[in-house]
């Protein structure tokens, strides 16, 4: 089922991404497709409305299904993850000019504001549901890298309470605010209303980098280059720090 969910995905977003190449009618400007991790949803849709070398058409998704789709021939101008890992295997493979690493973030535990838990070690207790994503998007391999550094009776007994692994970091607070988990791993950006974060210890906070390039054989890659540009100077930098986001190193 999930299998035929992301092909159908990957059907949609072809099929919407085929049709931005011209100019939309009434409008002198081109069209530069964006394709990125869904946790930058805020800040890029703010920052991409004034950027104007071309009106931007913007594509979330969690990064590893994004970066399938650039592997299965979709072709946006721009590609942003949730990590640097993904982007730089698309590199080696010829897909994506040299990427660059644009902002970071935090991982945390959103819990309901009312909630009982305070710790990660309450995550282990019994009757605990927690929501994380899928082993294959950043936010699920980030939590898994938190939770393997915990003893292995504790890490066992978190992950028994696992009720839910989510494509992406919105599924997880999707979650969260339907009342359907206890606790979910999201980034700090990605908090709303309704909920809180507990921090995670020092030792185990894992390094959260984004990293984002320009897609071999984009249609405007140019224009492309410039938004890969702001995304480190300018509009968008401004709309990722004033979204929570830190600057790259």
């Amino acid at each position: 089922m999930l299998r035929q969910m992301r092909w159908l995905t990957f059907l949609v977003v072809a099929a919407a991404l085929a049709g931005c190449g011209g100019d939309d009618s009434g409008n002198s400007r081109s069209s530069l497709v964006v394709s990125a991790a869904s946790s930058l949803t805020d800040a890029l849709t703010s920052c991409s409305k004034q950027f104007e070398d071309a009106q931007v058409r913007l594509s979330f998704a969690g990064s590893d299904e994004l970066a399938a789709q650039i592997r299965q021939g979709v072709k946006p101008d721009v590609y942003a993850a949730a990590n640097t890992k993904l982007p730089d295997q698309l590199a080696a493979e010829g897909r994506l000019d040299k990427p660059v690493k644009f902002a970071t973030n935090e991982l945390v535990i959103a819990v309901p504001d009312d909630s009982d838990i305070s710790s990660l070690d309450d995550l282990a207790k019994p009757g605990v549901k927690l929501v994380i994503g899928s082993e294959t998007v950043p936010v699920g391999a980030y939590t898994r890298t938190v939770l393997s550094n915990l003893p292995a009776a504790q890490e066992k007994q978190v992950m028994g309470n696992v009720k839910s692994n989510e494509p992406d970091v919105k599924g997880v607070v999707g979650k969260l605010t339907q009342g359907a988990a206890d606790a979910g791993f999201v980034y700090r950006t990605d908090l709303v209303d309704g909920l809180k974060a507990i921090t995670l210890p020092t030792d185990l906070q894992p390094v959260v980098e984004y990293g984002a390039g320009v897609v071999k054989g984009a249609k405007n890659p140019d224009a492309a280059q410039r938004y890969l540009d702001g995304l480190t100077s300018g509009a968008c930098a401004d709309a990722l720090q004033k979204a929570g986001f830190g600057a790259a190193p």
